[in-house]
């Protein structure tokens, strides 16, 4: 797989951008500052690519609701710990949501997935819906999907919220967006193998889109 720029630009965004701003800002303005400086970079690019594209993806999704969780903090009197722990607090919230959709009608990957497939075509909507309906294993599959998503999240969330508790801030900084990204590449491969199981023995080929494209409009 080749490496396409806008990659290569939204890993120097997220993973060395931050760390620089929070370098630069950090004997100016305290750890305080520069934490809240190491969100800027994150923060442009997400409105960017929510301008050109109309949509957030899920990765995008976190560091968003991070920010404004680090905001809240800082106005209310937050300490630079709090501040680290920005992302992995919306980590953990994004988690949470996943697994307390288990309880509704229809899980939360179930619209994400649907979502996925409007934009490509009407078509793959109805037979996603006829799916639900009528195959039970594709809808364990749905709640599975939902699961692991949801699990994931919050065990990414509780290890990076215990490391920004006993790291140093700046070795934090560094190292939460290697993991994050780690952790979400891991729950990406994962979803790409179930989703080619899934069309193999349920026939789901074309309405699974690739675990990258779940996005919120």
């Amino acid at each position: 797989m080749k490496l396409r720029p806008a990659f290569v630009a939204e890993l120097a965004v997220n993973l060395l951008l931050p760390w620089v701003a929070y370098r630069l800002a950090e004997p100016h303005w305290g750890e305080v500052g520069g934490l809240v400086a190491s969100a800027i970079p994150p923060l442009l690019w997400s409105i960017v690519e929510l301008v050109r594209f109309r949509r957030v993806d899920a990765l995008s999704s976190v560091i968003l609701l991070g920010i404004v969780l680090s905001l809240l903090a800082v106005a209310f009197g937050g300490s630079p710990r709090v501040l680290l722990m920005r992302e992995c607090l919306a980590s953990g919230a994004i988690g949470v949501t996943f697994l307390l959709s288990l309880l509704a009608k229809r899980p939360l990957v179930f619209y994400l997935t649907r979502a996925t497939v409007a934009r490509e075509t009407r078509e793959g909507v109805a037979r996603l819906e006829r799916l639900w309906d009528e195959n039970p294993s594709f809808v364990s599959a749905m709640r599975l999907l939902t699961i692991v998503w949801g699990g994931g999240l919050c065990v990414d969330s509780v290890v990076r919220t215990w490391l920004a508790a006993i790291w140093p801030v700046e070795r934090f900084l560094v190292m939460s967006p290697i993991i994050g990204y780690g952790v979400f590449g891991g729950l990406m491969a994962w979803t790409l193998w179930y989703r080619t199981r899934m069309r193999r023995i349920h026939g789901t080929h074309g309405l699974l889109g690739d675990a990258s494209t779940l996005s919120v409009d």
